[in-house]
């Protein structure tokens, strides 16, 4: 079988970390994921899809994400039953995230919590676009 998910959108809240009974860290957020399709004349609308992420990965996420940043997530869906205040039975489906990646520009990020300084790879300067000219295929060497 396979339940593989991956959701890229902006964090609605900022997220909260929490404990269970056996001090496990577990943090739930809902992510507004734009829909891939538009009508005509309307605005694109999103869908708010809940996430939940447990130990390590909810610490990372609480402590480097904040509402309104982008973040990719990947996980599985998973769907539990439960009965509501009034009796009803109700079913919640969510992301159980295994991974998560910020997928926001270096803007994004300053605005939020995480602050990063440009390292080098291998003492190789990762370079821009206006550092790259145009080759030809006659010059290549194979």
């Amino acid at each position: 079988m396979l339940n593989v998910a991956v959701i890229m959108g902006r964090l609605t809240t900022d997220p909260e970390l929490k404990h269970t009974g056996n001090d496990i860290a577990v943090t739930s957020f809902a992510l507004a994921v734009d829909r891939s399709y538009a009508k005509r004349g309307e605005e694109r609308k999103a869908d708010f899809i809940d996430v939940v992420a447990w130990r390590g990965t909810a610490d990372f996420i609480c402590k480097y994400f904040r509402k309104g940043q982008l973040m990719a997530v990947h996980g599985a869906i998973q769907t539990r039953s439960y009965e509501d205040r009034n009796g009803n039975k109700r079913k919640a489906f969510e992301i159980v995230a295994s991974d998560v990646s910020f997928a926001g520009s270096k803007s994004d990020k300053d605005s939020g919590a995480l602050k990063t300084e440009y390292t080098p790879i291998n003492g190789y300067s990762q370079g821009t676009a206006a550092d790259f000219e145009e080759v030809e295929d006659d010059d290549l060497p194979f």
